[in-house]
């Protein structure tokens, strides 16, 4: 994770000379990972209601082709291919964010490795609001703040990815648990992590909050935009 913990403290170090406040200079980091990650975002709404429209095409497949699983993957590439789909866009985000929350968990668990700024090295233990040292855990307002985030957000990217029939219910299922297991679980990480990173958390998806705003507008006129072409067939 130094590969990635390094350049996050150039870029976290660069703004702080700007801003001449660590707190602030992580929100305003976190913004632009958020704002550089929305095109993926963009094109998980696509890829989504991309899945919308080939569902009834992969529930038959998957039927015919129950008792034959070989023959029920060929069947599928070949239909991914021809329809230009690939399942796994949808995760993009996620995969690209993560090794960014562990370059920043890194960065603040150790910031003397990863920072050569010295101001940086006392910058990361200044105190923030009601937080006293964002190098240490906030036990409460922080943790709980990020769970209520990822409960929000969490619960708007169900309802625009709800899948349908036979093993979507079961994932369904899933989804539904996890809409209180995941906030539950960022809650007790945050208490144990730095304030910084649970600052980042929650800054990070009160912005994909409002990403899901639009990302729903933009889904919206996909999905009207395709009612409208088969009409016209």
């Amino acid at each position: 994770m130094g590969i990635i913990a390094t350049p996050i403290g150039a870029l976290l170090g660069l703004i702080y000379s700007i801003v001449d406040s660590y707190g602030v200079a992580l929100i305003i980091f976190t913004v632009i990972v958020k704002i550089c990650l929305y095109p993926l975002y963009a094109k998980q709404i696509q890829s989504t209601a991309k899945m919308s429209e080939v569902q009834p095409r992969l529930l038959e497949i998957q039927n015919k082709y129950k008792d034959d699983k070989n023959k029920m993957n060929e069947k599928l590439m070949e239909f991914y291919k021809e329809e230009n789909y690939n399942p796994m866009r949808g995760c993009l985000p996620m995969i690209v964010q993560m090794p960014i929350i562990f370059g920043v968990f890194t960065l603040l668990r150790n910031p003397m490795k990863y920072i050569d700024n010295t101001e940086m090295l006392l910058a990361v233990h200044e105190s923030f609001f009601w937080i006293k040292d964002l190098s240490q855990p906030d036990l409460w307002i922080l943790p709980i703040a990020a769970g209520i985030t990822t409960y929000i957000a969490y619960v708007q990217m169900q309802s625009q990815q709800m899948p349908s029939g036979g093993q979507g219910q079961q994932v369904a299922g899933m989804m539904k648990i996890m809409k209180y297991v995941f906030p539950v679980m960022i809650v007790v990480m945050g208490r144990s992590f730095p304030a910084g990173l649970a600052m980042y958390w929650f800054v990070g998806t009160l912005v994909q909050i409002l990403f899901n705003f639009r990302l729903k507008r933009v889904r919206s006129k996909i999905e009207s935009g395709k009612s409208r072409k088969n009409k016209s067939k």
